[in-house]
């Protein structure tokens, strides 16, 4: 069943090559796109490569909803996404706690591999600091990779990180966020190829002192950047001007960055957006509702059918697996 009825509006050329599928042995020529690192990755170069095509066409911005785990991974590429991000926002929602440092590496690489099995498209990870020391960084881009990420977000904020539209951040030195950013781009080189989006918060003191890192965030040599909490259109089409690689915005309903449409950041010159609240809003809303209404039943009647049963079924997954265990069935 579809997630919905409403095409994705931007299309891009990247395409997974497949093998064969029955089990017959063949020789399959594979030619990966905008590779980085010792060893190759598939959905690291698709992933690059739909930001660098987004990069060259204003017409195009990898425009996507942020998730928390493997459900709401499958109903965002169901919907037509052609990318997920597994935000540290969302993560710590569906933990029940608030983007302020509470999620470790290993709880974000389970949920990595929980989404990389339910999807076909890349997935990005959210990194946050690195969870440690420049060491720690390294070892954090390996894990993310090894797990099965396409992508990983760095930042330069202090420990215990901040969701960076709310009050208590504040960030590291340069030359301590220039340590994190070369330690997560030399675990890129010297092992898994992983696309890496080196984040800055530094707007806080000044445009000069957050376009100085991440010109140097540049230098080393990150996929893309993502100043946070941009302010308006100018300040954002001053950003991908200046910057001139792959340029990353995120849009938080109410938050400090004007809420501004994909089309309009694509022509400002933005490579991705992406929406950290809106599946954590829509879970909190509807789960809340759907109490409501259910203790309104108490007295009144049978529980509101918020979808039908076939519908449930076939939304966590039902219908594949007795479609797959009717294969399997033997005497």
């Amino acid at each position: 069943m579809s997630a919905s009825n409403i095409p994705y509006p931007f299309q891009f050329d990247s395409a997974a090559p497949t093998g064969p599928q029955n089990g017959t042995i063949s020789n399959v020529e594979i030619k990966l796109q905008n590779a980085r690192g010792k060893i190759p990755s598939l959905q690291a170069s698709r992933l690059r490569t739909m930001m660098l095509e987004a990069r060259n066409d204003p017409t195009k911005i990898l425009a996507h909803a942020c998730t928390y785990d493997g459900l709401s991974s499958r109903l965002v590429e169901e919907a037509g996404f052609p990318m997920v991000f597994l935000a540290g926002y969302a993560v710590a929602s569906s933990h029940g706690i608030p983007d302020t440092g509470y999620i470790a590496m290993a709880e974000m690489c389970d949920k990595i591999q929980e989404s990389v099995r339910q999807v076909s498209v890349p997935v990005m990870a959210d990194g946050d600091t690195g969870y440690g020391s420049p060491m720690n960084v390294k070892r954090t881009v390996e894990s993310f990779a090894a797990a099965g990420a396409a992508g990983v977000m760095i930042e330069d904020q202090q420990w215990p990180k901040r969701c960076g539209h709310t009050k208590g951040k504040d960030v590291v030195s340069r030359e301590e966020a220039y340590a994190r950013i070369q330690a997560a781009c030399d675990a890129r080189n010297e092992g898994r190829d992983i696309f890496i989006l080196a984040r800055t918060d530094a707007l806080m003191y000044g445009w000069d002192e957050a376009m100085a890192r991440a010109q140097e965030f540049k230098r080393i040599g990150v996929d893309a950047i993502f100043i946070e909490a941009l302010p308006d259109r100018e300040a954002m089409k001053r950003c991908a001007d200046e910057i001139d690689i792959p340029v990353f915005a995120n849009i938080i309903e109410g938050g400090k960055t004007e809420n501004i449409s994909a089309k309009e950041l694509a022509e400002l010159g933005y490579s991705a957006v992406a929406y950290p609240w809106t599946l954590v809003a829509a879970h909190l809303k509807s789960i809340r509702e759907a109490l409501d209404g259910l203790k309104k039943s108490f007295t009144l009647g049978a529980p509101p059918t918020i979808l039908t049963y076939d519908e449930v079924c076939d939304g966590v997954g039902f219908n594949k697996y007795w479609e797959r265990a009717d294969k399997y069935k033997y005497n």
